[in-house]
């Protein structure tokens, strides 16, 4: 077996690779570079689910970063259980080929309770206080107490949140290198998101891409030439571009124009109540999965849904099939917003009636994905000593509510999800010469491309 590595460098498109990443332009200099075309939906959970078992979303079922759970009639985002994965996984059909193979899984999702070797995930505690305490998971739990004895605490609030930085894809390179050190495996996989934090935020805006560019160059640098030095095959590859965008639609307040989401009032604000709307989305970035409890309005939502300035394309069931996402988690339409555009998970008409959990970050309450996350308000005054405030009230033991997100989806530049894409704005997998393939492959062919160069 050839030891093998695969760096998932988030965001990373043949467009970005230039002046700013001078160790990366060099790296893949004689290298092949390959388009990847995209999976529907072009997000996380389905893109490397995808890669990882060789096939389409209507097959593994992740059609999303979460989904309306019919049984229990509730919405769910970012679980991590590998159980929700509905196909076969590359060190699954590796130790078939040889039960010696070990794999490392640093971060790509669906990583607990995999048959993975070794793994780490981001898990914070979520204690009875209310704190949210920075923390990871891993298997076997001893790594995790190693990793965080010898590189301190996971930098949870820089992985996702206002203060995303490039510490979070640091220590996951230092974790990487830690963990091939100590265990030596034959496929280490790695995540490094540091670029899809800039890119959304302010999409290609060459006052800010830069910087963060070469944070990430550097990052890759360290991780690609220590592993390299140890005579592992190294890899790089992306899960998706991000264009940019400028019109958020707000698709649940399109359902609820028209009568279809259902509303629970409490304390003076407003819950979208999935089970007994008859009809709501999940927003995920550029698609938004419509889920229909009263069947009789299909059409008409389709026909109001394609009549909506921003929207590229409506699946029905033949759509879903043609594009595979024919799954029973995918909602009853699949809808894709064009290229300017993106899906924000707003169902309020007044602000004052937004959750309280609109306000802070909070990837599991929300029914669909909030990029908005990643600002602090800029219209809240003070705000600096009152995050300080707020903080040291947690840590004195009381409950309070760190409400700094702003409700201005309009802050957004950059987004991902549709397949309908420029050749340079694609992920793309970079590989040695000698394994020769397409300039532009094929997303469900990545698991074959690396189990052919492990078992060559």
């Amino acid at each position: 077996m050839k030891k093998t590595a695969l760096i998932n460098v988030v965001g990373l498109s043949k467009k970005l690779i230039g002046q700013h990443t001078p160790f990366l332009t060099k790296w893949s200099a004689d290298k092949n570079v390959s388009s990847i075309d995209p999976v529907l939906p072009a997000i996380t959970c389905p893109v490397q689910t995808t890669y990882l078992t060789g096939k389409w979303p209507e097959e593994h079922g992740i059609v999303a970063n979460g989904w309306f759970y019919r049984d229990v009639q509730e919405v769910r985002s970012w679980h991590q259980s590998n159980k929700l994965v509905q196909a076969t996984s590359i060190w699954d059909h590796a130790k078939k080929i040889d039960p010696s193979f070990t794999c490392a899984n640093m971060f790509w999702w669906f990583n607990m309770y995999s048959t993975v070797d070794y793994a780490v995930t981001p898990r914070p505690q979520y204690r009875a206080d209310g704190l949210k305490i920075p923390d990871c998971y891993s298997a076997p739990s001893d790594l995790r107490d190693r990793l965080q004895e010898e590189l301190g605490t996971f930098p949870l609030f820089h992985f996702w949140g206002p203060k995303t930085t490039i510490k979070s894809s640091e220590w996951i390179a230092n974790a990487s290198k830690k963990v091939h050190k100590w265990h030596n495996p034959d496929l280490l996989l790695v995540y490094l998101p540091h670029l899809d934090y800039v890119l959304q935020k302010f999409g290609h805006d060459e006052k800010h891409l830069p910087k963060d560019l070469q944070e990430i160059d550097k990052v890759c640098e360290y991780l690609i030439t220590y592993l390299e030095q140890q005579g592992v095959e190294v890899n790089v590859i992306s899960e998706y571009g991000i264009t940019s965008v400028s019109q958020p639609i707000h698709i649940n307040r399109i359902l609820r124009e028209i009568g279809l989401i259902a509303i629970r009032e409490e304390n003076g604000l407003e819950l979208l109540d999935a089970g007994a709307s008859k009809a709501f989305a999940t927003a995920d970035h550029q698609i938004a999965h419509v889920y229909i409890n009263d069947l009789s309005q299909k059409d008409t939502i389709k026909t109001k849904l394609e009549q909506t300035e921003g929207i590229e394309l409506v699946l029905d069931t033949e759509g879903k099939k043609l594009h595979h996402i024919d799954h029973e988690r995918a909602g009853e339409l699949v809808v894709v917003a064009d290229q300017k555009s993106w899906f924000t998970y707003y169902y309020w008409e007044d602000d004052k009636m937004a959750p309280d959990f609109a306000r802070i970050v909070d990837i599991h309450k929300k029914p669909g994905y909030d990029p908005v996350e990643m600002f602090i308000d800029p219209k809240k005054k003070l705000i600096v000593p009152r995050i300080v405030l707020k903080l040291l009230r947690k840590k004195l033991g009381f409950r309070t509510l760190m409400d700094f997100i702003p409700l201005d989806a309009s802050l957004i530049k950059g987004s991902h999800g549709r397949i309908n894409l420029n050749e340079e704005d694609k992920a793309i997998f970079i590989a040695n010469s000698q394994h020769q393939h397409a300039t532009s492959i094929d997303p469900t062919q990545i698991k074959d491309l690396m189990l052919n160069q492990i078992f060559s």
